[in-house]
């Protein structure tokens, strides 16, 4: 599974912009050409992103520019615009259907054929942000191979669904859920919506690690200010990557002397548990490595 915990939007329109992605500590530049930039001017993100994908491959993270959605006439030019060696996948706004997957996988296969790539090198990661979407979200997340992560957008969500966000977001738990069930089913990412009071890192921590219970492996950033706090919501704490060392431990001497299951600190260990401990240990490990 793609290692993803916190990924950069970058307003596609200004190369000074997609400057901040060498200082970035996220683990994905998003170049943006959808909602961060103004109508007027994606025709000129389009082109300036195309230019400077070179660049943005030599910071060693994932590469993942967002296009517009289907419904807006302008994904095949933005598609033709980047596919090519320089990026690791494409994310796309408002999927609604396996369909809409479908349509965008034929096209990256096209590209891909008519650039010496190979089949399924562009991998996607497709926005759920409707009640159609919600509803189809297994279906979405199953319909191609190329699909390593799905991503929440909460506001697109509300808007469709004619609701207010209120502060405890209690009208997206069932969404939010049934993102991260869907993407666990399907063995892809869950990536939460973004958090736009971008100067509150402490109401970023708090929301975050209340998406990571809810099974959101990552999220997406607006500011590379809340990278790290992301990264560091998103990565198993000290305290738990100690536990979770010290369950394998006590597992494995039960297991050399020919017991299932064994006891620590009071509570049962027996395999569920110690599988979500190496999960832990693992995902640790991967989080002191680059993310390609």
């Amino acid at each position: 599974m793609t290692f993803i915990r916190s990924a950069l939007f970058i307003p596609g329109n200004k190369a000074s912009m997609l400057e901040k992605a060498f200082i970035a500590t996220a683990d994905a530049i998003v170049p943006d050409m959808e909602d961060s930039v103004p109508e007027q001017e994606k025709s000129a993100a389009c082109n300036v992103i195309a230019e400077y994908l070179p660049r943005l491959r030599s910071t060693g993270k994932l590469i993942i520019p967002r296009v517009n959605s289907l419904n807006t006439g302008r994904t095949e030019r933005e598609l033709a615009a980047v596919v090519g060696p320089y990026i690791d996948a494409v994310s796309i706004g408002k999927i609604a259907t396996p369909t809409d997957i479908h349509d965008v996988a034929q096209i990256l296969g096209k590209l891909e054929a008519d650039r010496g790539l190979e089949h399924g090198q562009i991998k996607l990661v497709p926005w759920i942000e409707s009640a159609q979407a919600i509803i189809n979200c297994y279906g979405i997340c199953i319909a191609s191979e190329r699909t390593i992560a799905i991503a929440f957008g909460a506001e697109d969500f509300t808007h469709d669904m004619s609701i207010e966000r209120s502060s405890d977001e209690t009208q997206l738990l069932y969404a939010r859920s049934t993102i991260c069930i869907a993407a666990r089913a399907a063995n892809v990412l869950a990536l939460d919506t973004p958090f736009f009071k971008f100067r509150d890192l402490e109401g970023l921590r708090e929301h975050s690690i209340e998406s990571k219970q809810l099974g959101f492996k990552g999220r997406f950033a607006i500011h590379p200010a809340q990278t790290d706090t992301i990264n560091a919501c998103y990565s198993p704490s000290e305290p738990e990557l100690e536990q979770a060392r010290r369950i394998v431990a006590a597992f494995e001497e039960a297991e050399r002397r020919g017991r299932g299951s064994t006891s620590l600190d009071g509570l049962v260990i027996d395999v569920p548990v110690v599988k979500r401990a190496r999960g832990v240990i693992a995902v640790a490990e991967r989080a002191v490595q680059p993310p390609r």
